[in-house]
């Protein structure tokens, strides 16, 4: 595996793979800090591509002024270690100054969908997603790339501004990778306190239950977030901070009355443990 930390290098010993007939270029943009979910997308990429290029960047765009940026844990040596043995040819690791060059004057906004779920409790998080995807896309110009359904808003978001951009990159979702006891695979979770991590697979219990309860139509689609929000509340140290259900991927309402077959509903939450905020969810197709 090679580390390049620059544009133009990284372009340049991506060119010949390019030219060659028939290879395919994988791609996965990580914060770094890598789990299993991550090594799960690596290894995805390895299955179906000629060469697998992974990004670790603690974008800073991407955090509001009272987010956890400065604090985001960080492990270079170690995330280089599990992407080499997972199988990635090349790691781009680059500062902010060689990302966002000053004067750095242009953004990408994608709207309508970013305005629910996180969009709305943390105002900008999307712009900063979306302009720092589009960056890499366009530096590693990728045939595909993976992203984890774990924040299936950021995938919806992602695969919007491919398509209105233009943008000529497949983008995979990969299913979220949990622990044995449900909890979704999170950098952030390294920040919960034994009392907090023993309480927080409430989350993914609770919402494989009100799957469930939505495919069978015993609680009224208005009143399932309500149900879901009780059932997370059994939690004590639980703090919610969102509760939705929506359609997906357009993130639109629902409402009882509008037909139920063949729709993708999505059921997300996110929940506070502490200082730390998780996220979670399930797409169920009716």
């Amino acid at each position: 595996m090679e580390v390049l930390h620059t544009v133009a290098a990284l372009r340049e010993r991506l060119a010949p793979y390019r030219r060659r007939e028939g290879a395919t270029i994988g791609f996965m943009p990580t914060l770094g800090y890598m789990h299993e979910g991550h090594l799960s997308l690596i290894r995805e990429a390895r299955r179906r591509n000629t060469v697998v290029v992974v990004s670790i960047f603690v974008n800073p765009l991407q955090f509001g002024p009272n987010e956890d940026f400065d604090r985001y844990p960080r492990d270079t040596e170690r995330d280089l270690k599990l992407a080499e043995e997972a199988g990635v040819d090349f790691a781009f690791v680059p500062d902010v100054k060689e990302m966002y060059p000053e004067p750095f004057l242009t953004g990408v906004t994608v709207s309508g969908i970013t305005s629910r779920l996180c969009g709305a409790s943390r105002p900008g998080h999307f712009d900063g997603v979306a302009t720092v995807v589009l960056k890499l896309l366009n530096i590693v110009q990728p045939h595909q790339a993976y992203f984890g359904m774990k924040d299936a808003q950021q995938v919806a978001v992602v695969q919007q501004m491919v398509r209105d951009l233009n943008v000529p990159t497949e983008i995979v979702p990969c299913p979220t990778v949990r622990e044995p006891d449900g909890l979704a695979m999170s950098s952030r979770n390294v920040y919960l306190t034994p009392e907090e991590r023993a309480q927080a697979p409430v989350l993914y219990k609770t919402l494989s239950e009100a799957a469930a309860r939505l495919r069978e139509g015993t609680v009224p689609l208005g009143k399932l977030a309500d149900w879901v929000a009780e059932q997370i509340r059994t939690a004590p140290l639980a703090d919610i901070d969102y509760v939705e259900v929506l359609q997906y991927p357009s993130l639109a309402p629902l409402s009882d009355d509008a037909p139920r077959t063949g729709r993708q509903v999505i059921i997300a939450v996110a929940v506070r443990f502490g200082k730390t905020r998780l996220i979670d969810n399930v797409v169920v197709t009716l």
